[in-house]
C-alpha cells in the first residue's frame, strides 16, 4: 500500500508543479509564453477560478498522501521497535 500511495504522491508532486507553472501570475507567468490563443483558455475569470481549484484540490490530496506515507513510515518503526523489544526481553 506504501508503493502505490507513494507513486500516487509523485504523480500529484508533478502534476502540482504543472498547474502552479501554468497559472497566470502578475508577469504573465508560462500561460502567455504559449502565445495569444492560450491566453483565452487560461486567461479571465472563469479559468482563473478553474485553475485556483485545481491547485487547492492537487494540494490537499498532496497534503493527506504526505500525512499518509509518514503515519505508516512511522507504524512501521513503533512495530520494528516492539519486535526488537522482545528479542532482547526488554519492555
Amino acid at each position: 500500500m506504501s508503493t502505490f500511495l507513494a507513486i500516487i504522491h509523485v504523480l500529484v508532486c508533478l502534476f502540482l508543479i504543472l498547474v502552479v507553472l501554468l497559472q497566470q501570475g502578475r508577469g504573465g507567468g508560462l500561460g502567455s509564453a504559449f502565445g495569444g490563443a492560450s491566453q483565452q483558455v487560461f486567461g479571465g475569470r472563469g479559468a482563473g477560478n478553474f485553475m485556483t481549484r485545481l491547485t487547492w484540490g492537487c494540494a490537499m490530496v498532496f497534503i493527506l498522501t504526505s500525512v499518509t506515507l509518514a503515519c505508516l513510515s512511522s507504524s512501521g518503526d513503533r512495530s520494528l521497535k516492539a519486535r526488537q523489544g522482545q528479542t532482547t526481553g526488554q519492555h
